[in-house]
């Protein structure tokens, strides 16, 4: 089985084709200044990239940028430090990255980033709509803070719904088990499609 390579990227042909792929990907082209202050880790698979993810470790940070003025006045989570605080951005997961294990390697290997980084709350961003990202968010048990149109004033592109939550990096490891879960259910139901397309040609 082809092994996963993660490496930082870091030179501006790496980091402008990681910018490209993720706005084909979300519709969303991130900033190059807010791309700068990151770490993104890419994903090879045979020499080629195949999945990858951002880190954020300082302020401002994209996600609360287009929570409403309201939201931020009301919230108690808002009167933190935004130095204790860090983002994922740019998760992407290309279509070579097709078992399950391969994807658990990656999630394991995410928590492990965010752990090491020795921020105490995780901010959270996606489309509303996107059921795929919202399921892998609830895994780490998220506190809700805003659903709805983001902050027009923000003037960045973003989707036309989002959801922002926040967790702790506790909460990513404590909740790996639950991940190895979902990612061996995944396997065994591909394991079982595989085989009954076999059975189906035989």
């Amino acid at each position: 089985m082809d092994k996963l390579k993660f490496r930082k990227l870091s030179s501006n042909e790496e980091v402008e084709q990681y910018i490209s792929i993720v706005e084909s990907y979300s519709g969303v082209r991130l900033p190059r200044t807010y791309v700068d202050k990151s770490k993104i880790v890419g994903v090879f698979l045979q020499d080629k990239l195949a999945a990858g993810y951002m880190l954020v470790t300082k302020p401002d940070f994209r996600s609360l940028l287009f929570v409403p003025d309201q939201i931020k006045k009301t919230h108690e989570f808002f009167e933190k430090d935004q130095y204790e605080m860090m983002e994922v951005n740019g998760l992407w997961v290309g279509p070579a990255i097709r078992l399950p294990k391969h994807r658990f390697q990656i999630w394991l290997r995410l928590v492990i980033d965010i752990f090491s980084c020795r921020k105490k709350y995780l901010l959270l961003m996606s489309n509303s709509k996107n059921k795929v990202i919202q399921n892998l968010h609830s895994l780490a048990n998220p506190t809700e803070l805003y659903v709805g149109a983001p902050l027009s004033m923000a003037g960045d592109k973003t989707h036309e719904n989002i959801r922002i939550s926040f967790t702790t990096r506790w909460n990513c490891l404590l909740n790996l088990p639950r991940l190895s879960t979902t990612m061996k259910t995944r396997e065994g139901r591909l394991s079982s499609l595989f085989k009954q397309r076999i059975f189906a040609r035989t």
